[in-house]
């Protein structure tokens, strides 16, 4: 009964990517340039950065913060702290042994040594050619300015830096478990994000992101039997090799130099990433509108040849993202083997390499995803970690379906997996509102189900409450408007309300602010003089839209819609087919609801709350009427 249903090569202005359709919305913009010399023998790195920052915001500032993300990879810092505090420790974060006949967990982090953790220390900083005060708070670098910031103002930055790469801990690290050298991810000097809510200077405890948009002028200089992926594009490929120049151009390294020098351009992103190995394949296939996509991945293991098979399906991926949200914008992207499972960073993703076929198209369709939904609409992570990883989640297993051909049945929920997921949460009494910090729950699995299962549910049940063509709709729209911006829970749903006409304040509110739960179910089904009266509860204190679908004896079918009374809204019928009635709407305040068939209930077989099963009621036993 039911079917679930260009930004150009050079460097674009801060005032081009600030299109928005919020009056008087603006962004804070920044320009980098770094040169950084690894050493690849002892995994320690240095460089210079300039730094230009543009503050378009209506305030003067007189302090700026820095990441130094590799900070956190030390015994002592709080990422270490949270992971002796929780109860549910990532388990690639941990090492288990047994003590006393019990297992117990220990924090990688706590026994790194002092050649094995990381750090980034930051040197000379200097403002329009003035020293600086500063001082290092964990992860984060407090710095007072010798002038103030004043609105509409530029000012210029230089610093070196220095750090040392830690064992492979959580997504950056040197030496992953698969033999990847080189997983340079929230490596520099980054600067924080300040925006209309103020500084986002948030440790890092191995979560979410949050950046500044701009452009990256980057020289990576290393051992010249490396191979490097990255965000961007490289600029010296003809002098580079190794599988980047232009075909038919012959590449000649000097045999003297021992390294070599890459420079790339990345224009108008909120981060830089690159992995490099010195047994790394690369290979690079067309994509669709001309993407050049990149593969990066140790060559001659046992499952190289997955990796073969994972290109084309990856131009399949990027085609189907292109017509279901919106053309990527960008003309590279990179799937490198590193980091720790997979991870997205602009134009370029890491991902573990040792998988079967569908495990690699699945990781890579969720990372690619969220080039769009982070790298292009770049939420606050942080604070809105549901709109990333749950709308990522949500088109990634559409496209897989898709390219890899999934027969559903009619009334099969393609997602059931996520609402099992959400029920489990709920069963448990500890859902915390997804408007909680993502550093601020209490334990992993919750975050997880929060995140990708309820934020992906945010979407699905959206479909439910406006139509699924209304929701896909939303999801071009609000990309179209809101790219190369940081767009908030309330986007979102304005652009919703703007395509579908309905009043939507309550669903966002009461699906990420509150923990309150969809419980709906069928009180009494009673004669009444040739017609039958339903009776209809509440009992979950989330107001919902009702489609209800009566099944009669002679198995004929007919519908009814109980609008939800803030909605000031009716949805059109999901099943053109099938006669519908529309009632009058349900005021939330009221616990019950008559609503009157027109056949005696002799004549009925079944009524059924919500057949598509897209509504997210946490007991379903008391949505079905069967005769008896």
């Amino acid at each position: 009964m039911r079917k679930i249903i260009l930004l150009a090569c050079c460097v674009t202005t801060s005032l081009w990517a600030q299109k928005s359709p919020n009056p008087g919305y603006w962004q804070q913009h920044v320009d980098y340039k770094m040169d950084v010399a690894m050493d690849v023998k002892t995994f320690q790195y240095s460089g210079t950065q300039e730094l230009e920052y543009t503050n378009n915001s209506p305030d003067t500032l007189r302090k700026v913060f820095y990441h130094l993300y590799f900070n956190a990879f030390q015994p002592g810092s709080a990422m270490d702290h949270r992971l002796k505090e929780i109860s549910d420790p990532d388990k690639r974060m941990v090492k288990s042994f047994k003590r006393n006949e019990q297992v117990v967990k220990e924090s990688r982090i706590s026994t790194l040594k002092p050649n094995e953790i990381g750090f980034l220390n930051v040197s000379e900083l200097k403002q329009d050619g003035t020293l600086l005060k500063s001082q290092v708070v964990g992860t984060v670098l407090e710095v007072t300015l010798a002038q103030p910031i004043l609105p509409g103002s530029k000012t210029k930055f230089n610093l070196k830096f220095n750090g040392q790469v830690p064992l492979q801990v959580r997504r950056s690290g040197r030496n992953s478990e698969e033999g990847v050298a080189l997983s340079m991810t929230q490596w520099y000097p980054k600067m924080a994000e300040f925006d209309f809510e103020g500084w986002h200077a948030d440790p890092y405890i191995a979560r979410e992101f949050h950046g500044v948009w701009g452009n990256f002028d980057v020289k990576l200089t290393l051992d010249k039997n490396y191979t490097v992926g990255a965000t961007g594009y490289l600029e010296n490929k003809n002098e580079i090799g190794h599988g980047y120049q232009d075909a038919g151009v012959e590449v000649k390294i000097p045999k003297k130099s021992k390294n070599l020098t890459w420079h790339f351009i990345a224009p108008n992103v909120h981060d830089f990433a690159w992995g490099a190995d010195n047994e790394f394949a690369h290979d690079k296939i067309t994509g669709p509108n001309g993407v050049e996509l990149h593969f990066l991945y140790k060559k001659d293991k046992e499952y190289s040849s997955r990796w073969k098979d994972l290109q084309p399906k990856t131009a399949d991926l990027m085609q189907f993202f292109n017509d279901n949200i919106g053309v990527y914008p960008y003309k590279q992207y990179s799937v490198i083997q590193g980091g720790d499972g997979g991870m997205e960073y602009a134009m370029a993703t890491l991902i573990t390499g040792d998988r079967s076929l569908p495990s690699l198209i699945g990781v890579t369709a969720h990372e690619l995803a969220h080039m769009w939904f982070q790298h292009i609409l770049a939420t606050n992570e942080s604070k809105h970690f549901w709109m990333d990883e749950g709308f990522t989640s949500f088109i990634s297993d559409l496209a897989v379906s898709k390219i890899m051909d999934k027969k559903l049945q009619e009334d099969e929920n393609p997602f059931q997996s996520m609402y099992n997921n959400y029920y489990y949460m709920v069963a448990s009494g500890k859902e915390l509102p997804q408007s909680t910090h993502a550093d601020r729950f209490d334990t992993n699995r919750n975050y997880g189900i929060s995140a990708y299962s309820k934020g992906a549910i945010f979407l699905t049940q959206l479909g439910y409450v406006i139509g699924n063509d209304n929701m896909m709709k939303t999801l071009r729209r609000y990309y179209d408007e809101f790219k190369f911006t940081h767009p908030t829970p309330n986007d979102f749903k304005r652009t919703a309300e703007r395509v579908s006409g309905a009043s939507l304040d309550w669903y966002l509110n009461d699906w990420t602010k509150t923990t309150n739960t969809i419980d709906y179910g069928i009180k009494s089904v009673v004669e009444a003089t040739n017609q039958t009266k339903v009776t209809l509860e509440r009992i979950g204190m989330m107001p919902m839209p009702l489609d209800v679908v009566v099944v009669y004896e002679d198995d004929t079918y007919e519908g009814f819609y109980i609008s939800n009374s803030l909605m000031r809204w009716n949805k059109e019928n999901p099943f053109p087919a099938m006669k519908r009635t529309v009632l009058t709407p349900w005021d939330w305040a009221q616990p019950t609801f008559e609503f009157t068939i027109d056949k005696p209930k002799a004549k009925i077989k079944n009524i059924i709350i919500d057949p598509s099963q897209m509504m997210a009621d946490v007991n379903k036993e008391n949505n079905v009427y069967t005769k008896q």
